[in-house]
Formats: structure tokens, C-alpha cells, sequence
């Protein structure tokens, strides 16, 4: 990496000598003859490192060092002396320098110490980087919401983030985004400073489930040695999400409805009750009314969880998202691939709005990372979508709608290759879609009752 070093000695060979050193290593090097120098410059620019003479005239070493520490907490110091001690070398330390070196004639010494620092810089700005990410994703301002059904859904979630006790539950397909949106909950609420713990259900075998929601005492079983904290704990003052939970066994769904009610819960061969505070979300791509009617589900832990349901749509109902979501997506794909933010083509842009998507985002997204693979210049092509997308939209019937008071639905109909039934199909589709998916309404726009509606769609769906 390229560094800002600032070296500061008093002696101007020796000050020279390590700037050039540095400067032909790429980094941006400048020397101070003082540390009076040195802090005034800090007053206009923090460097990633300073190296520091111990024995100077005027504001000795550690003194300036006590000073930097407030102008710059964050930069990295290496103390240089010709003739220090162990006691110099300790006081410093404590200061907060990150090594001490002894000067020599050749400087050969300090190349694998600023090595060594600048790993460390490396990666506190790869940390840095990372937890601004995190924090700015989760954003409700920063959430793509151009349909109206995904506004009207964050303007439900903001006023839910702000009651910390509040159990949420989300619906919705396989890859629709409901951890994301748990993680939204979480760090738009009262508990954002206190940890996200995530499960997903059916990833922990039934067995071991309840060790590891509840942790265990030493002893508890053959082979635990030592106490471990559950995620009940581990989530103290935080969001417990479970994901998927829907496929929770019966026995550990009453052990579950236990800890909600009472607030309180026993590590496996413990004695004491434990009360825990969090918040709890679930998601679940299944009907768990219908679960509950086939006594797979209990339905007081049902009601318990249901205090606030959210439902996301699937991404081929919120058509207005799909784009500014590849144009996301793509700026991310582009800074992990090298290369240029590519404008998206009108060909591909038709054809990522037309797809259906029944992996949703989570399948827009590798759409979207394999066709920055092959992309080739500023322009995402067509030809740089997968093959079966490209086919399967092909096929299927263009629709367009000419906004106005009065909508008017116009279908492009490949004699031959498409049928009446595809027509009807199509038009459907996209009176459900203007009317929100609000089926009395669409009934309404349509001539047809709502009963017929929806036996046309179930019909539409058992084929």
C-alpha cells in the first residue's frame, strides 16, 4: 500500500536519508526537524505513520509523542534512537508507539518494521471500510424502494425499528431478502449498538439445536468439558434472528414459546433461570396459518410470534426495483472485478426487467456477478446474461403500458409461437401489477369477478 509517512529527526542527514529511503518504496514521505514541527503539521493532515526521534532539542520524543496521541489517536509511531533503553522502550509502549528501533548507518533495519506497520494499516482500513459498509447498507435511507409496494412496506419497518421490544416475523419467498430486512430492524433500532445473532433453523441439526440455543453447563453431557453460551445469551441486549422458522421440531417450539413468555430460560444442566432482553425476529418462506391447521406448527407460539408480520414480494412484483438494483449491485461488482462501472444496455435492461425470477434477489445478484465476468467495456450486453435467462424471457410475451389517467395495456402477440391463452396470461399479469396486486381491484379493471380471478390464477398456477 502507499503510505503518508512523517519522519521527524533532528539530525538532517539521517531525516533525509529515511524520506528518500521511503519516497523510492512509493510512499509519500516529508521529514520535520522538530517535534514542535511535527505538531503543527498534524494540525493539517494525519499520516499513516510516524517515525519518531527519542532524543531531540526543544519537545523531546515522549513528550511528543503524549501530544500526537490527541492530534492523531490513530496513527501508527515508530520510535527511532540512536543509544535508547529498555526504560525508554517501555515508556513508549505505554504511550501507544508500536515499536522501537535502533538507528544504524545502513537503515537497512526499519524495512521489515514499516512492513510490518503498514499490514497493520492495511487492515485497519479494510475494517474501517468494511464496518462503514455494513453500517451504510443497512440504512433505511439507502434502501432501494421505487415501487410503491416496497415504499409503503419501509415506511412500516422504520416506525417497527423504533420499538425495540416488538417481535417481527417475515414472509416471503426463497431469496426475497428477509434476513437483510431483519438486519434493517436491527440497526435502524434502540439495539443497533448490541449484537445481530443469526440461525437459520434448519442448518443446526434437530439434536443439537436446544445446546446451542441455550447453551450448557460443564458436565451437562458426555463431551462438554466447559460452559458455552447459547445464542439466547450471545444475543443479550440485541435481535435474536431465526431464520426458516417454520421447520422448528414441535418440542423445540414449546422450549422457545417458554423463553418468550417468561423472558427467562436454563443453560442445559444448569439450575439458575437466566433473564434474557431481545429483540426477536423470524422469517419463514412457508404458510404457517396452514401449518398451524395441519398441527405442525403450535399456534400459541404462532400468535406470539406474530406481533408484526411484514410480507416482502417477490422481485417480479416490484418491476420499478429491478433496475436501480442492478445499478447497485453493479458498482459493488465493479470495484471487486477491477473494472468500470458499465451502463446497462437497453437489451439487457428489457430483458432483467421481464425475467421472472424465482430465486429473486438473491438470483439477480449472481446474474448480475456472471455477467460482470464477461462484460467487456462500458456496456453490459445482452449477450453477457446467462443463456437460460435470455431464452426463457425471449419467450415470453412483450407487454407495455402507456401511462395516463386512463392506463392503456398494449401486448405484442409472435404469431405463431405464442398462444391466445399467453395473451390473456400477459395481460393479467399486468393489470395485477398496476393495481398492486390489490386482486378485488384487478378483478374490477379486468370485467371479472374476484372469484374468477382467482380461479384463473390458480388454474394459471397448477399448469
Amino acid at each position: 500500500m502507499r503510505a503518508v509517512v512523517f519522519v521527524t529527526d533532528d539530525e538532517q542527514a539521517i531525516r533525509s536519508a529515511v524520506v528518500k529511503r521511503l519516497t523510492r518504496q512509493g510512499h509519500r514521505a516529508v521529514g520535520y526537524e522538530s517535534g514542535e514541527a511535527l505538531l503543527e503539521a498534524l494540525r493539517h493532515e494525519l499520516p499513516d505513520l510516524v517515525l519518531l526521534d527519542l532524543k531531540m532539542p526543544g519537545l523531546n520524543g515522549l513528550d511528543t509523542l503524549k501530544n500526537l496521541r490527541q492530534l492523531a489517536p490513530s496513527a501508527m509511531v515508530i520510535m527511532l534512537t540512536a543509544y535508547g533503553t529498555v526504560q525508554d522502550a517501555v515508556e513508549a509502549m505505554k504511550l501507544g508507539a508500536y515499536d522501537f528501533l535502533i538507528k544504524s548507518v545502513d537503515l537497512e533495519g526499519i524495512d521489515p518494521v514499516i512492513a510490518r506497520v503498514l499490514d497493520v494499516v492495511t487492515l485497519r482500513r479494510r475494517l474501517a471500510d468494511e464496518q462503514e459498509h455494513r453500517e451504510s447498507q443497512y440504512r433505511l435511507s439507502h434502501l432501494i424502494a421505487q415501487s410503491h409496494r416496497m415504499k409503503q412496506l419501509l415506511e412500516q419497518v422504520r416506525e417497527v425499528a423504533e420499538n425495540p421490544k416488538s417481535s417481527v416475523m417475515l414472509l416471503g419467498e426463497t431469496g426475497t431478502g428477509k434476513e437483510f430486512l431483519a438486519r434493517v430492524i436491527h440497526h435502524n433500532g434502540a439495539r443497533a449498538a448490541e449484537p445481530f445473532i443469526g440461525v437459520n433453523c434448519t442448518a443446526i441439526p434437530k439434536e443439537l439445536f436446544e445446546s446451542e440455543l441455550f447453551g450448557f453447563e460443564r458436565g451437562a453431557f458426555t463431551g462438554a468439558n466447559q460452559r458455552k453460551l447459547g445464542l439466547l445469551e450471545k444475543a443479550e441486549g440485541g435481535t435474536l434472528f431465526l431464520d426458516e422458522i417454520g421447520d422448528l421440531d414441535l418440542s423445540m417450539q414449546a422450549k422457545l414459546l417458554r423463553v418468550i413468555q417468561e423472558r427467562s430460560f436454563r443453560r442445559l444442566g444448569g439450575t439458575d433461570d437466566i433473564g434474557v432482553d431481545f429483540r426477536l425476529i423470524t422469517a419463514t418462506n412457508r404458510d404457517l396459518k396452514k401449518e398451524v391447521g395441519r398441527g405442525a406448527f403450535r399456534e400459541d407460539l404462532y400468535f406470539r410470534l406474530n406481533v408484526v408480520a411484514f410480507e416482502l414480494p417477490p422481485l417480479r412484483n416490484r418491476v420499478e426495483d429491478i433496475v436501480p438494483l442492478c445499478e447497485r449491485s453493479l458498482v459493488r461488482f465493479a470495484q471487486e472485478f477491477g473494472k468500470q462501472v458499465p451502463e446497462l444496455d437497453p437489451e439487457t435492461r428489457t430483458l432483467l426487467e421481464r425475467y421472472h425470477y424465482p430465486g429473486n434477489i438473491r438470483e439477480l445478484q449472481n446474474i448480475l456477478e456472471r455477467a460482470m465476468i464477461f462484460c467487456q467495456g462500458r456496456t453490459l450486453m445482452a449477450s453477457s446474461l446467462p443463456a437460460e435467462l435470455r431464452e426463457e424471457t425471449g419467450k415470453q410475451m412483450a407487454v407495455t403500458t402507456a401511462p395516463g389517467p386512463e392506463p392503456v395495456v398494449r401486448v405484442e402477440m409472435k404469431l405463431g409461437q405464442q398462444s391466445l391463452a399467453d395473451v390473456e396470461g400477459a395481460i393479467v399479469d399486468e393489470v395485477l401489477r398496476l393495481a398492486d396486486y390489490n386482486k378485488t381491484l384487478a378483478a374490477k379493471h379486468l370485467g371479472m369477478t374476484r372469484f374468477a380471478l382467482d380461479r384463473r390464477l390458480k388454474k394459471s398456477h397448477d399448469e
